[in-house]
C-alpha cells in the first residue's frame, strides 16, 4: 500500500506490480495522481524485466561454468596425453632398435634349424613374440605422433570401405554380423581419410570384439540438424559399458582384454580430437554400447581440398 499527501487519494499495487486507485471513479484523479500512477506502473515494468534479466543471467554463468569445467578437464587430460605420449615416444624408440635385431637373428635361427623341428619351434616362438612387440610399439609411436592431417571432402564411403575390409576377417571368425547403413555411405565429410580411417577400424573392431558369437555391429551416420556437422554412430549388442569402465575408457594403455594394448580407443579419440570433433562413448538403451563421433562441417583451418 502507497499514500499520498492528506487529503488525497491512495494508491494501491496489484500482486502483478499495476498501480490503481482505491477509488474506481477515473474523474476523481488528479494530474499529480495519474503522475505517479505513471511512475509506479514503470518502476513495476522495470523491476520485471530487471528479475527476468536476472535470471537469465544467473542460469548462462551456470552454463558456462559448466561449460568452462569441462575445458578445463579436457585441457588437463591433453596435457597428460601429450607428456605421457612423449615418454612413450622416446622408449618406443630405444625398443625397437635392439627388436629389429632380436627378429634378424630369430628369423636366421629359424632357417638355420630346419632340419631340427623341435629347436626350431622356440626360435619360431621368438619370432612371433618380436613380431607381438613390434605392433605394440608401433602403436605406441602411432598414439605418440604429432596429427598433421591433410583434409579432404568427400564421401564417409571412402573411409569406411578400408575399414570395414579390416573389421571383416575377425567378425567372420567370430561369428558377428556387420552392417553399413547404406545412406552412411553418402554422408559428405571433411577429413583426413587415413587417419578418420584409423578411427572407424579402431571402433568397429573394438565393437566386434565386445559382442557374443552371433553378435551384430552396425555403423549409421547423418548430418546434425543444425548444419555444424555430421555424427557418426558405431552401434553394437555386447554388454555395454560398466559405470567403473566409462570414466576410462578412451585411456592409453587401458583395456579388460586378456591381449591387445589398450591404445586402440586413445588413438581414436586422439584423431578425433585433431579433428576438432569428440567421441563419447555410452550405453544403448536396447542393451549393448554406442559410440558417437562428432565432426565439424570443415576442417579447424575453414579449408578443404576436394579430392576426385
Amino acid at each position: 500500500m502507497l499514500s499520498v499527501l492528506p487529503g488525497r487519494t491512495a494508491w494501491e499495487t496489484s500482486g502483478h506490480g499495476i498501480a490503481s486507485k482505491a477509488s474506481e471513479d477515473p474523474a476523481s484523479l488528479t494530474d499529480r495522481e495519474k503522475e505517479l500512477g505513471a511512475i509506479l506502473l514503470a518502476y513495476s515494468d522495470v523491476t520485471e524485466r530487471l528479475k527476468g534479466a536476472h535470471d537469465r543471467l544467473t542460469q548462462e554463468v551456470s552454463r558456462l561454468r559448466d561449460e568452462l569445467h569441462v575445458k578445463n578437464e579436457a585441457l588437463r587430460r591433453s596435457e597428460r596425453l601429450a607428456a605421457l605420449g612423449e615418454m612413450a615416444a622416446g622408449l618406443a624408440h630405444e625398443i625397437r632398435n635392439p627388436l629389429g635385431g632380436i627378429a634378424l637373428y630369430a628369423s636366421m635361427l629359424e632357417q638355420a634349424l630346419a632340419d631340427r623341428p623341435a629347436e626350431q619351434s622356440s626360435a619360431t616362438r621368438i619370432s612371433f613374440g618380436v613380431r607381438t612387440l613390434d605392433r605394440l610399439v608401433s602403436e605406441i609411436l602411432e598414439f605418440a605422433q604429432e596429427d598433421r592431417l591433410e583434409f579432404q571432402a568427400c564421401r564417409l564411403g571412402v573411409v569406411l570401405s578400408g575399414a570395414e575390409e579390416a573389421a571383416m576377417p575377425w567378425a567372420a571368425e567370430h561369428d558377428v554380423t556387420v552392417s553399413i547403413a547404406p545412406e552412411a555411405r553418402n554422408i559428405e565429410l571433411v577429413c583426413d581419410v587415413g587417419r578418420m580411417r584409423q578411427v572407424m577400424i579402431n571402433l568397429m573392431m573394438n565393437a566386434v570384439q565386445a559382442v557374443d558369437s552371433g553378435g551384430t555391429v552396425k555403423v549409421a551416420a547423418n548430418h546434425l540438424s543444425d548444419g555444424a556437422g555430421l555424427e557418426i554412430e558405431v552401434l553394437d549388442d555386447g554388454p555395454g559399458i560398466t559405470a567403473e569402465l566409462a570414466g576410462r575408457i578412451f585411456n592409453p594403455f587401458f583395456t579388460t582384454k586378456s591381449s591387445g594394448t589398450g591404445l586402440g580407443l586413445a588413438i581414436a579419440h586422439r584423431i578425433v580430437e585433431a579433428h576438432g570433433g569428440t567421441v563419447r562413448a555410452m550405453n544403448r538403451n536396447e542393451g549393448g554400447a554406442r559410440f558417437v563421433v562428432r565432426l565439424p562441417a570443415t576442417s579447424p583451418a575453414g579449408r578443404a581440398v576436394i579430392c576426385d
